[in-house]
């Protein structure tokens, strides 16, 4: 074959080569500011947002930049719902509880008291109807979401004196969680929405009797045993707690689909990435503060039933006021009955028995 030949093989193989090849797009830069509703030395759920800005800006080679901000940066820490829906900032990390006095439908995007575990919650999400009902749900407020993490089950708080009865509950000014104030409430309790930057200093003072915020590697750096040492568990408000991204409805929706899909990704991953980091930590960090003379307890099964009765009675009633608490109570409630069965069954039978034995 002579030289002319080879040229004009190779030029047509380059062309084809060329026709079969997908087109490469030139990705605009584009710059998002991030507000969380957790301080950075929250390592774990602040770093869910942290994670998830590193992962859009590797996959996007450095053009897909998002800037993370902590609360009173930008906004304060419970202003994320407003500011993300006003387009003030392009994106939020926050758990949707906090919002519960807009809707309290709201409260299913994170935790209810007896809902679901984290598996659960997640398998709800992404292959039960949970996040087309949430997504319908946040619609109304300009908002797209993406799960941002999970805590897994939660330890039930500090109490400066003991919980032996729902007796004790009455009166009680308790720094809980959102909408699982409505539960304490009903049940005599005295509930307090604080920041967990701020909770510390209100617990020394004696403003609040009480407090909870997630388990033993968080509580372990905001101090809470230097002031309350009994440490009561489960958190039965937060069986499996997930945090949120929300997104700009616009901002989201105005961007190509090759950086919709790296949202998604980094979402997944940094949703995946703060339960393992919980999981990983808390373990030495309960070790720690029993050794800090710590009393880790039981809530007794009185108080448990106080407050499941409390929690139902509470769903009933909103599910006759609230249109879009029912729409998507219902079926989350029907999806946890039918996960509950097959856990009894697997996990939680495995999981009684590993408990049981020494490794």
């Amino acid at each position: 074959m002579d030289r002319r030949s080879v040229i004009k093989h190779a030029g047509v193989a380059g062309i084809l080569a060329a026709a079969a090849a997908p087109a490469v797009h030139a990705q605009p830069t584009i710059r998002w500011r991030l507000t969380s509703s957790f301080p950075k030395s929250l390592d774990t759920i602040h770093g869910a947002a942290e994670v998830f800005a590193k992962a859009v800006n590797q996959m996007s080679g450095g053009k897909f930049q998002v800037s993370v901000h902590v609360p009173g940066e930008l906004v304060p820490a419970f202003g994320v719902v407003d500011a993300v829906q006003q387009g003030t900032v392009e994106a939020g990390h926050t758990a949707s509880y906090y919002y519960f006095g807009k809707d309290d439908t709201f409260a299913i995007g994170t935790a209810i008291p007896f809902g679901m575990n984290s598996r659960q919650l997640t398998a709800w999400f992404y292959d039960g109807n949970g996040m087309k009902l949430m997504r319908e749900f946040y619609d109304q407020y300009n908002i797209v979401n993406f799960p941002g993490g999970n805590t897994g089950a939660q330890m039930g708080g500090w109490y400066r004196k003991e919980i032996k009865s729902p007796a004790d509950i009455k009166g009680l000014k308790f720094r809980v969680g959102g909408f699982a104030g409505k539960v304490v409430s009903r049940m005599g309790g005295v509930p307090q929405n604080i920041p967990g930057g701020e909770i510390y200093q209100a617990l020394e003072k004696g403003t609040i009797d009480a407090t909870e915020w997630v388990g033993p590697y968080d509580d372990e750096k905001l101090g809470f045993y230097k002031v309350a040492k009994n440490y009561y568990y489960p958190g039965w408000w937060e069986g499996g707690a997930q945090l949120d991204f929300y997104f700009n409805k616009k901002a989201y929706n105005d961007l190509p689909n090759e950086y919709k899909a790296m949202v998604e990704a980094a979402a997944s991953h940094a949703h995946t990435t703060m339960q393992a980091m919980y999981d990983a930590r808390n373990p030495a960090a309960l070790k720690r503060l029993v050794a800090n003379g710590v009393k880790v307890q039981a809530f007794p099964k009185s108080v448990m039933d106080e407050a499941f009765k409390q929690a139902m009675g509470l769903y009933e009633e909103l599910s006759s006021s609230n249109p879009n608490w029912k729409k998507v109570y219902t079926d989350y409630r029907n999806f946890q009955r039918d996960a509950n069965l097959w856990f009894r069954f697997t996990e939680a039978r495995f999981d009684s028995y590993m408990q049981s034995v020494k490794l």
